[in-house]
């Protein structure tokens, strides 16, 4: 029986190969139900491991993968992005680790290059960030046991670490704020709506209206892709039906909704009002600087790196969460007096 592999053992454990390796090598994050059916076939079987490649399952690569998978084209072109990995990369180099970055332009780039997320030691550890919701890969890396950190929350309730910000709630009080100020139609261009941070936003939206009973008018919403050429031609949708205020749901799209308002004539904040969020540094620069909503972005960064080195030496369970509040941030734009 010496033969025996630790996949023949997983399978006949009903368990993954990364929970057997736990096993054998004590790790303790393994639940003791989980552990005493691998340690019975274990006893059935006579099965006794190699002491090489014990000793190999013990070690670690010092590596952490960041996934960006189908944001491609907006890691150059959103600052959002450099803001992120230059926290993501501050903290590796504070923890020595080094970190390798994966792109997936298309589905079938994610499919090819998934396998070696999933492989044992090619990375200790993983951070996803723009998933959509539907995306396949968080499943599969909770299946294989790879230590994994979201930056956003998942779908649904996964057995996932995550850290996000209070996406809700930040929406709500920019669209609150707006209306406070008398504007009686508000306009979302609103993110993707196959990802969580875009659902989020436009909560809050719904939410601050559903707040005042205003009803909601579909001719004032229009789903838009975080880019600055996207906030362009969503503001040239929504303008014939004369919004008097927007919220965009990031200050990238709100640059290109702000494009949109000067070319058909209209004044910043005199005629229309408009809210971004993310608070990127091109927010402050803005003509007129940009109202916005302020999130952590590096910070955030450097706490998802903080949390996955927690998993990779303490264990998955339980999965931790974090979510940072966010802050308003009054400027010309919205036609209030700065604080």
């Amino acid at each position: 029986m010496n033969k025996l592999t630790l996949e023949k053992i997983a399978q006949l454990a009903g368990v993954s190969r990364s929970t057997v390796s736990r096993v054998v090598n004590g790790h303790p994050s393994v639940k003791p139900e989980v552990r005493r059916r691998v340690q019975q076939v274990i006893d059935e079987t006579g099965y006794h491991p190699d002491p090489a490649a014990r000793s190999l399952a013990g070690q670690r690569s010092g590596i952490i993968g960041l996934v960006i998978p189908r944001a491609f084209q907006f890691l150059f072109t959103d600052p959002y992005y450099p803001r992120l990995m230059q926290g993501i990369a501050q903290a590796c180099n504070t923890h020595n680790y080094i970190l390798s970055l994966f792109l997936f332009h298309t589905e079938e780039e994610e499919k090819k290059l998934t396998p070696k997320l999933l492989r044992q030691q090619f990375v200790d550890g993983v951070i996803l960030s723009a998933l959509p919701t539907d995306d396949p890969l968080i499943p599969q890396l909770i299946q294989n046991e790879v230590p994994t950190v979201m930056i956003g929350r998942p779908a649904e309730a996964l057995p996932v670490s995550y850290i996000d910000v209070s996406n809700i709630d930040g929406a709500f009080e920019a669209v609150s704020y707006l209306l406070g100020l008398g504007a009686n139609r508000v306009a979302a261009v609103n993110g993707p709506q196959n990802t969580m941070v875009g659902l989020d936003r436009f909560q809050g939206y719904l939410n601050a209206l559903a707040s005042r009973q205003i009803p909601v008018d579909e001719s004032l919403m229009v789903e838009s892709d975080f880019s600055e050429a996207g906030g362009y031609r969503a503001m040239q949708q929504i303008l014939p039906h004369q919004p008097n205020a927007v919220f965009v749901a990031s200050d990238t799209m709100a640059l290109g909704a702000l494009r949109a308002l000067r070319e058909a004539g209209l004044s910043v904040p005199d005629d229309i009002a408009i809210v971004g969020f993310d608070d990127l540094p091109l927010a402050a620069t803005a003509d007129p600087p940009l109202t916005t909503v302020r999130q952590p972005i590096r910070r955030l960064g450097v706490q998802a790196v903080e949390m996955l080195i927690d998993l990779i030496q303490n264990g998955l369970t339980p999965p931790r969460h974090f979510t940072a509040p966010t802050e308003l941030v009054i400027r010309q734009s919205c036609g209030a007096k700065t604080k």
